[in-house]
């Protein structure tokens, strides 16, 4: 009897357990607008080029933009290497 009643419970949780979340952010933009809804739910959108574009459409609604973290042709500047190689003595 407890075997049973073991499997109908893990039944039950497994139903009733909330599917994953997929990754929020996509697109091919660089920044993403953020919408936040009266039920309590968001939205990304990053489809944007820039900043000014998203804070533009942004404007009158609650919403923020930000930096897209996978933005896939992200590109970091480096400081350039400039020192000369060490000579061995």
């Amino acid at each position: 009897m407890r075997i049973l009643a073991l499997a109908v419970l893990t039944m039950i949780a497994g139903l009733m357990s909330a599917p994953a979340q997929a990754q929020r952010y996509g697109g091919n933009g660089p920044v993403c607008l953020h919408k936040y809804y009266w039920n309590g739910g968001d939205s990304y959108d990053c489809s944007y080029t820039s900043m000014a574009q998203c804070a533009a459409t942004a404007s009158g609604l609650a919403a923020t933009c930000g930096i897209n973290p996978y933005y896939a042709n992200a590109h970091v500047p480096r400081e350039p290497d400039n020192r000369r190689p060490r000579r061995a003595y």
